[in-house]
């Protein structure tokens, strides 16, 4: 049964404010998945923070247009298309490789994927799985901000160890 006025309008609404909360969306066709599949791939998706929705679209065209910014997307809006929405920019592309090795299949495959204003196209899936989450980049820069200030107390104690190792060999000398 078509979807009514009022409910086209209201699913455009939702996906527009899901646009809005979400840096990174991943645009996949899965078309082929058995039943099964689609049920593991939708539950690694949920258990890795990903919401994966399959969304008309004419639906998801409009809220982007509605929106503004996602023009490169508009292309490869054709065919059954799925949609992963992440806060993690790296966390869909993970269970897209992940999934794709374990069932020995080609689906889903990576249409597009939109990632805080950049464009990235299906022939990079392994650079968005490389990519680092948040928490590791800011445990990269909290550890290199730290190694400057361990090297200073290293260096500063180091000369008072020194200085007690020549001390103690001076009265063993002596005594």
């Amino acid at each position: 049964m078509p979807l009514t006025r009022e409910q086209k309008a209201a699913a455009v609404e939702q996906i527009s404010g899901k646009l809005e909360q979400t840096p990174t969306l991943y645009l996949t066709d899965y078309k082929g998945l058995t039943v099964a599949q689609a049920n593991e791939l939708r539950r690694r998706f949920r258990d890795s923070g990903v919401e994966f929705k399959v969304i008309k679209n004419t639906l998801l065209r409009l809220a982007m247009e509605r929106l503004g910014g996602y023009d490169a997307l508009y292309e490869h809006l054709s065919g059954p298309t799925a949609v992963a929405f992440s806060e993690e920019p790296a966390a869909p592309a993970r269970v897209i490789k992940g999934f794709l090795r374990d069932a020995d299949t080609e689906r889903p495959a990576l249409k597009v994927a939109y990632v805080d204003g950049s464009v990235y196209l299906k022939d990079q899936l392994d650079v968005l799985a490389a990519l680092k989450s948040k928490d590791e980049l800011l445990a990269d820069i909290l550890g290199l901000l730290r190694s400057p200030m361990a090297n200073v107390v290293g260096a500063l104690q180091a000369p008072g160890t020194r200085l007690a190792a020549i001390l103690e060999t001076l009265a063993a000398q002596e005594g």
